[in-house]
This record gives C-alpha cells, sequence and structure tokens, in this order.
C-alpha cells in the first residue's frame, strides 16, 4: 500500500503572533496602499487631464504609476486579509498567480525604469534630435515593449514550477512531508517552518 500526499495549499509566515500586532500590521498595510493608491491616481490624472504634460517623459511616468498599481494590488490585499482576520493559508494557485503578477508587474517596471533613463539620456546629450527619437510612434512602441520583456523574462528566467508535478517541481516544499507507511507512526503535522501542508 502506497502512502502520497500532494500540496494543496501554503501555510505563509504570520508577521505578528498577537492579535493587537495584527490589527497594527492590517493599519499599516492600509495606510501604505492608500497612500500608494493616491499618489498613484494623482499622477495619472494630472498627466491624462494636463495638456502640458503630454510629453514623453510624462507619458513613460503614466505608465509606470499604472504598473506600479498592479503591483501593489497584487500582494498588499492579501497580506491585510492575512493580518485582518488572522488566517495563514494561501492556495497553489493563489500562491503561482500571486508569484507570476508579481515578476510580472517588477519586470515592467525595471523595463519602464530603463526607457525612461533613455528618455533623459536622449533630451540631455542629444536635445536636437529628441522630437525625431522620441516620437509618438516610438512612444507607443517603448511603453508597449515592457509587458512582452517582462513576460519573456519570466519565462526564460523562472523554473516553470507550477505546471510541473508538485513533487518533482518544488522538492523545497515536498522534502519536509514524511512517507508514513505503518498504522503505528505518528502523523506529520506541518510547524510554522514548513512550507507545504498535506491536504
Amino acid at each position: 500500500m502506497s502512502n502520497s500526499s500532494s500540496i494543496s495549499h501554503f501555510l505563509l509566515l504570520p508577521l505578528a503572533d498577537t492579535r493587537h500586532l495584527q490589527l497594527l500590521h492590517f493599519c499599516l498595510f492600509l495606510g501604505i496602499s492608500l497612500a500608494a493608491l493616491l499618489a498613484n491616481g494623482l499622477i495619472i490624472s494630472a498627466v491624462a487631464c494636463g495638456h502640458l504634460l503630454h510629453t514623453p517623459m510624462f507619458f513613460f511616468l503614466l505608465n509606470l504609476a499604472l504598473t506600479d498599481l498592479g503591483s501593489i494590488c497584487t500582494t498588499v490585499p492579501k497580506a491585510m486579509h492575512n493580518s485582518l482576520w488572522d488566517t495563514r493559508n494561501i492556495s497553489y494557485t493563489g500562491c503561482a498567480a500571486h508569484l507570476f503578477f508579481f515578476a510580472f508587474f517588477i519586470s515592467a517596471e525595471y523595463s519602464l525604469l530603463t526607457i525612461m533613463c533613455y528618455d533623459r539620456y536622449v533630451s540631455i546629450c542629444k536635445p536636437l534630435h529628441y522630437g525625431t527619437l522620441l516620437g509618438s510612434r516610438a512612444c507607443a512602441h517603448m511603453a508597449a515593449a515592457p509587458g512582452p520583456v517582462a513576460f519573456s523574462m519570466l519565462c526564460c528566467t523562472q523554473p516553470i514550477h507550477f505546471l510541473c508535478p508538485y513533487a518533482r517541481a518544488m522538492p523545497w516544499a515536498s522534502s519536509s512531508v514524511k512517507s508514513h507507511t505503518s498504522s503505528s507512526s505518528p502523523a506529520h503535522t506541518p510547524n510554522a517552518g514548513n512550507l507545504g501542508s498535506l491536504s
């Protein structure tokens, strides 16, 4: 008789053990997310409504604010939910989605920051060619580039953990699960340091 187990969810390490500190962390996460949403919302509305700000630099800043909103909305709500409701579980697909979208938005932000550096380089070192090198079509192509670049970076640099069988894809998570063949051996109880738990 074979004994096998599969990973259905992960246990996240809590930031604090006491309820008061968990509520303090929730308020801290809420304040940070509201400040980031307000700041990025102001940048987006100012660039979209201000006709004097329709330049390549502010166009890239608008795209950077949008990707920053995406990265904030990927991770902070789950942390707020865990702190408020005192939960530690995250599903396997939820973990995969968080990892994918967070890495995607961070890679897109790095690509946009690189493009913004090139924009500043052209405006300072080649001011007479600025309109030619960074026209509206070139800006649109540059603003659309971070999405495919981030996706290709994820496909090339990240191992495809979430498409493989659980045990082979994540030996670090399945190594803490012991195989029990006799009925007299105690059942495995995951502690707070284990990433995986038994279903």
